[in-house]
């Protein structure tokens, strides 16, 4: 579903501030993969996500998604492939707006505009069903305006709006960062029953190595840029933050520095 070959992304070239953020970066995601991604400040995860996302151009190599060559679309010509859930609750919704009339918004992604009226009976009906999995009350409060929301109702609703129209990837950019402990294992909880039930091929950043390893079929970690541990199937499941953190210091020859990984 995704492929990346040799890409590679320098942030103020020729200046005193350079940083190559991806270095010859290759990767291929299977179909259905749930992969998460974790890895110290200025390892080169952001970067990533917005690699894939179109946010800039890479300085060489190829984006391949579902077989197609988006490597030089703009961002705005890949969001028909992506869903993207990012840290900050506040992006993902328009708080003016009402519940259903943001998920309505959502399902009308990439379809012509017209005139017709903004919500049918039957619309309203199927949002009031897809927000049960949310468990968290709001199919009953369908024309609150978002903006009235706590920051985890508002992660939960755009996390169902990213994945509203089945995207061919779902990136979740620390999505849960910004939460309480307790809100954000229970949007964890959610996005694995999402994830799951439509079988989504996924990139999940997280700051946490146990959320890290609890989730998803396969952990990368990245530094300086590069994939430095790729684990999956049986050698996930037995994975601890122990055993990970050691790994890392051999394979990268340093202490992960990053606290917010360990702790949580």
């Amino acid at each position: 579903m995704l492929k990346i070959e040799n890409v590679s992304k320098t942030f103020n070239p020729g200046t005193v501030n350079e940083k190559l953020a991806l270095d010859n970066f290759s990767i291929t995601i299977n179909e259905g993969d749930f992969i998460t991604v974790i890895g110290g400040n200025g390892a080169g995860k952001s970067t990533l996500m917005n690699a894939i996302a179109g946010v800039w151009k890479v300085d060489e190599g190829k984006i391949i998604i579902d077989g197609e060559d988006v490597t030089s679309l703009p961002e705005h010509k890949r969001a028909s492939y992506l869903g993207r859930v990012f840290q900050d609750p506040m992006l993902g919704t328009a708080a003016t707006m009402e519940i259903q009339e943001n998920l309505a918004l959502a399902k009308r992604r990439g379809l012509p505009r017209t005139l017709k009226n903004g919500i049918h009976k039957k619309e309203v009906e199927e949002y009031r069903e897809m927000l049960k999995i949310l468990d968290l009350g709001l199919e009953d409060r369908m024309t609150t305006k978002v903006g009235l929301l706590s920051g985890g109702q508002r992660q939960a609703l755009t996390l169902l709006m990213a994945t509203l129209k089945k995207p061919k990837l779902l990136l979740l950019d620390e999505h849960t960062a910004a939460l309480d402990p307790k809100t954000a294992a229970k949007v964890l909880e959610t996005t694995e029953k999402i994830v799951t039930r439509d079988k989504l091929t996924t990139l999940m950043i997280t700051h946490n190595m146990k959320d890290a390893i609890a989730h998803g079929n396969r952990l990368i970690m990245l530094n300086e840029g590069k994939i430095i541990l790729d684990i999956q199937g049986e050698e996930k499941k037995n994975l601890t933050v122990s055993d990970l953190l050691k790994r890392f210091e051999v394979v990268s020859g340093e202490e992960f520095a990053n606290d917010k990984a360990i702790l949580g």
